[in-house]
């Protein structure tokens, strides 16, 4: 994937954006543990980061992914790691099979306002029995006449508590674990929707996290997203975009991690000397960067090929899966380095040690990610090679 100039155009009017509107208020939204969605979402909306890869006739900009990627990258500008995760949610999570396979009138009305800002929307997969295990969900809809019945609950569910708007997986009939899910959107403000509690997690902290319930919730069959029985398939292809934007966000943040410390280590004086001067403190950041760029060219090669139109599940779960763990060893690694600075709350490296641990458990955790692999390999249990 090679940035043109309209891309490296792109992040850098996104870098302004972050330096003057987010950047300076982060510290405040990590300890208030939520950020203004709406306001903020407004503001993305108005110069175009929220539509950048959807259809122009919804208010998109039309553009190719590898420019959502390059926004993607770009968000790991940002100070912490709640706001980007909540801003992925919107772009790459929560909308790619709205876009792709919804109706013009159900584009017309939740895409459209969702990339102009004025609509925050969140995705709702997870319940507290039923993370990675996505077949597994409980969450019924029973048809009525014209409408949907909707019961059951979904947790760890992103933007939920400022959410105008929910892409809802659902079982909705009797048929197997794959074929008897679908999409549905779900207003937030229907009746019988309701928050049971906010979550209050060890990292993200700026990002609201809740646990929603649903009782005799009733929503019309047009808000369904496609075929009937066909949201587990739906849902795997919208697993692709969020994988792929939790590589590339990741890159960004693993680097200002990587050069924070570097600069630390260079004025940090120990026995005499920078500590930077210890040859294994320089082999082991430039042993990190390397890692780092690893990443990069994966993410970028399954990139390229999605833009393709090539199935990228197992380079995306690779991605994934490799972000994850760097997101765990690159923060480890160089707090480590900032001896008892590194264990204080507001030293950046901390906050980059406490966000990043969710990345090998959120959005599918490590262990999805590798069986996912060794399917595409044919090397599971039972099958031969």
């Amino acid at each position: 994937m090679h940035f043109t100039h309209e891309h490296q155009e792109l992040q850098r009017n996104l870098k302004r954006f972050i330096d003057s509107d987010i950047n300076p208020y982060v510290d405040e939204w990590e300890a208030a543990e939520m950020f203004p969605a709406k306001q903020l979402f407004k503001k993305m909306g108005e110069l175009g980061f929220l539509g950048i890869a959807k259809p122009t006739e919804f208010g998109g900009l039309g553009l190719d992914y590898s420019y959502a990627m390059a926004m993607a990258e770009t968000l790991g500008h940002i100070h912490c790691g709640g706001v980007p995760m909540a801003i992925g949610v919107q772009t790459d999570m929560a909308t790619p099979a709205l876009a792709r396979f919804g109706s013009d009138a159900l584009r017309a009305q939740f895409l459209a306002p969702a990339i102009s800002g004025d609509a925050v929307a969140c995705v709702g997969v997870s319940e507290p029995s039923a993370g990675s295990d996505v077949a597994s969900i409980k969450t019924t809809a029973r048809k009525d006449g014209d409408d949907y019945i909707i019961n059951g609950s979904k947790m760890w569910i992103t933007n939920s508590l400022q959410a105008d708007w929910m892409c809802l997986l659902a079982n909705t009939s009797d048929e197997p674990a794959h074929r008897n899910k679908s999409l549905i959107i779900v207003p937030m403000n229907t009746k019988g929707v309701s928050v049971g509690k906010k979550i209050r997690k060890i990292g993200m902290n700026s990002s609201d996290t809740g646990l929603i319930y649903f009782d005799d919730v009733r929503v019309p069959q047009r808000y369904r997203i496609g075929e009937e029985g066909k949201g587990f398939t739906y849902q795997m292809l919208q697993f692709q975009e969020e994988r792929l934007w939790a590589a590339a966000s990741s890159l960004a943040t693993m680097t200002m991690c990587i050069e924070t410390t570097a600069e630390y280590a260079r004025e940090r004086k120990l026995f005499g000397a920078s500590l930077l001067d210890n040859q294994w403190v320089h082999f082991k950041l430039a042993e990190l960067k390397t890692e780092v760029e690893a990443l990069r060219a994966l993410t970028y090669r399954a990139c390229d090929l999605y833009i393709q139109g090539q199935d990228v599940t197992e380079l995306a779960s690779m991605a994934k899966l490799k972000a994850g763990r760097l997101a765990r060893i690159v923060p480890d690694a160089c707090l480590q380095f900032w001896g008892g600075m590194g264990f204080t709350w507001d030293n950046p490296v901390s906050r980059y040690y406490r966000d990043g641990r969710l990345g090998s458990i959120g959005g599918g955790a490590d262990e999805v990610m590798l069986g996912i692999i060794c399917k595409y390999m044919n090397t599971l249990p039972g099958k031969k090679g």
